[in-house]
């Protein structure tokens, strides 16, 4: 390895929600190969213990922080590693990726063990008993950015980055690691807030042959033990219930969060398996044109963060990189972000969790057309669309339990004639999945089903704005520059794009992009910000905003500190502008006793 650098990179779990304490981490240097012709398994490179090349896992080839970068097309590339099983894991050693873009296949020992399409979602693989062996892995990615089946998001489809299309990840971009998993384990656990009995409401599935015994769940907060319940492990879909008295409700003001011990315990009492995780009790609920966290009214006062890092793309260099971009929303006068454009990894959503702050949770849409409209790709259409939802599902399982996830949204800036079906089923799906929290099926642009009704409006004159705005009073929705025919029928109304402001000091011309004309002084761009800003909050009908964006990615100049983090604004002055009260927050005509009712529906108690 090259000096200073660590010999694991992301040291840190990278599951906080999911915790064993038997585990490896895989991160840091891998055999590595890339493959133009995408000839490798003819090559008999699934067998090979000597690619040619070294790569830091966790770090996509194209980044600097890989060791690699090579910013061109990876049509494939090729991972190998030799792995030591402990002698002491007499269980199931089990191998996780947390993310490969965009399909991935392992071998293990020169036999193949699993795929897995999507970019953006963990996958395992089993690798069964090999207690004290040294095994081989071999993975291989796939991946086509230009390619209308893969959603990508704003992965450039040209060989260099513009306007706001950046810098392409292929391959491994999170953590990969090993874990011990005894044959008797708790393989996932579902929870439900029931805020009106003070109760939650855990679904765990136990995967088990032969074994007598019961789960027993513990829930604490600090060293203080809330409450402790056990069930008999019989059947998949057993429901434990634990009365929580007076618990630490979970907001962006107050972040608490209770810790759960998942205890898989045998007729003779011992525990076979062991699992630490965390929940944050909120509930949500949608009152005509009100979103309400925990019975009271929330403005959401959100940030655009698309989650690019200088050096490793996709990847954050390190933990604290993550609660650091967090923390920023919050220090600027933000309550939330709009994760935009990607699934975030696991570790960003922790820290949201942790420090209290509100996210959109969403899909890398762009690159996808799965509608099918016209040409050769018409065939293919239906396949894309079921790998799109499949992928989409994977996210929806993934990051349920976070606290910080309000909203889903699958999709973004989708046209009625050509994705309204299309949206309507994934809007449809996901209220199916998550019934707890609302949906938006498209941001943007064109609404069919839609829980949350929000627009994007990059204008740059305030007064335009307020115009518009002002003649909006939760009848209809402003006229909008793209024209469109889009029915509004009284949801919560957010402006979910706005500002832009293109500002560098430092750059500007061809290498440089933004919204609107590049303002002559900092002072101009400030009083733009305020000016666009307070159109939204001196509205009563506009339950929240969506500022683009926190930091600039590469070319596109447009954040509120540049790409390496460094704050463009006094930070108070930004506070005063993003923070202020806002007119919706005044309006109050409904109780705000707890009612349990979530915000896409109910699921049945136990």
């Amino acid at each position: 390895m090259a000096s200073g650098i660590p010999e694991v990179l992301r040291p840190e779990h990278p599951f906080p929600q999911w915790v064993r304490t038997q585990w490896i981490n895989l991160n840091g240097e891998w055999g590595f190969a890339v493959d133009p012709g995408d000839s490798g398994e003819e090559r008999g490179l699934a067998s090979c213990t000597d690619l040619p090349q070294r790569i830091r896992v966790p770090f996509a080839p194209q980044s600097r922080l890989s060791g690699v970068h090579v910013a061109d097309f990876l049509r494939a590339v090729w991972y190998q590693r030799v792995v030591h099983v402990p002698a002491q894991w007499t269980g199931h050693s089990v191998l996780h990726v947390g993310a490969a873009d965009y399909e991935a296949t392992v071998w293990v020992d020169g036999v193949v063990q699993g795929r897995h399409v999507g970019g953006y979602t963990p996958f395992s693989v089993d690798l069964g008993h090999r207690a004290g062996r040294a095994v081989s892995i071999v993975i291989r990615v796939r991946d086509d950015e230009r390619d209308p089946a893969i959603p990508s998001g704003k992965q450039s489809p040209r060989y260099a980055s513009y306007h706001c299309m950046y810098s392409r990840t292929t391959g491994i971009w999170q953590t990969v690691w090993l874990e011990h998993v005894p044959a008797a384990h708790v393989a996932l656990a579902r929870t439900q807030w029931l805020p009106g009995t003070d109760t939650l409401v855990v679904r765990p599935e136990v995967a088990a042959e032969d074994f007598s015994g019961h789960l027993r769940v513990t829930a604490s907060c600090g060293r203080q033990r809330l409450a402790q319940g056990s069930v008999e492990v019989s059947t998949r879909g057993t429901a434990l219930a634990l009365v929580l008295p007076r618990p630490p409700l979970w907001s962006p003001a107050t972040p608490n969060l209770v810790d759960l011990q998942y205890e898989l315990v045998a007729g003779d009492g011992s525990v076979v398996d062991r699992v630490a995780s965390y929940v944050g009790l909120r509930w949500l609920e949608i009152r005509g044109p009100h979103l309400l966290l925990n019975g009271e009214p929330l403005y959401q006062r959100l940030v655009l963060d698309q989650g690019f890092y200088p050096d490793g793309i996709y990847t954050a260099p390190t933990d604290d990189a993550l609660r650091q971009d967090v923390a920023w929303a919050k220090e600027l006068g933000f309550n939330g972000v709009r994760l935009h454009q990607k699934v975030f990894e696991p570790r960003y959503l922790y820290w949201a969790d942790r420090l209290g702050l509100l996210c959109w949770g969403e899909f890398p849409s762009w690159g996808f057309a799965g509608d099918g409209v016209g040409g050769p790709f018409a065939e293919r259409s239906r396949a894309a669309q079921a790998a799109f939802i499949h992928q989409w599902l994977e996210v929806l399982q993934r990051d349920r339990e976070h606290p910080s996830i309000i909203t889903w949204c699958p999709l973004n800036e989708t046209l009625k004639d050509r994705d309204s079906a299309f949206s309507n089923l994934l809007w449809k799906l996901t209220r199916e999945l998550d019934p707890t929290r609302p949906v938006i099926d498209a941001s943007g642009y064109y609404h069919g089903e839609t829980d949350i009704f929000d627009v994007h409006d990059y204008t740059q004159d305030p007064d335009r704005m307020r115009a518009v705005y002002t003649r909006f009073q939760g009848k209809a929705v402003p006229q909008h520059d793209l024209e469109l025919e889009v029915p509004y029928r009284g949801q919560p109304f957010i402006v979910s794009e706005y500002g832009g402001t293109w500002w560098s000091a430092e750059t500007f011309g061809e290498q440089s992009w933004g919204y609107g004309d590049h303002p002559k002084t900092k002072d101009e761009v400030v009083r733009r910000m305020d000016g666009l800003t307070g159109a939204l909050l001196d509205n009563p009908a506009i339950a929240g905003f969506c500022y683009t964006q926190l930091y600039d990615v590469e070319q596109e100049q447009n954040g509120l500190l540049t790409y390496d983090r460094q704050p463009k604004f006094d930070a108070g002055r930004m506070r005063s502008i993003f923070a202020r009260p806002s007119a919706y927050e005044q309006v109050r005509g409904f109780s705000c006793s707890p009612s349990g009712t979530p915000a896409g529906g109910q699921e049945d108690a136990p």
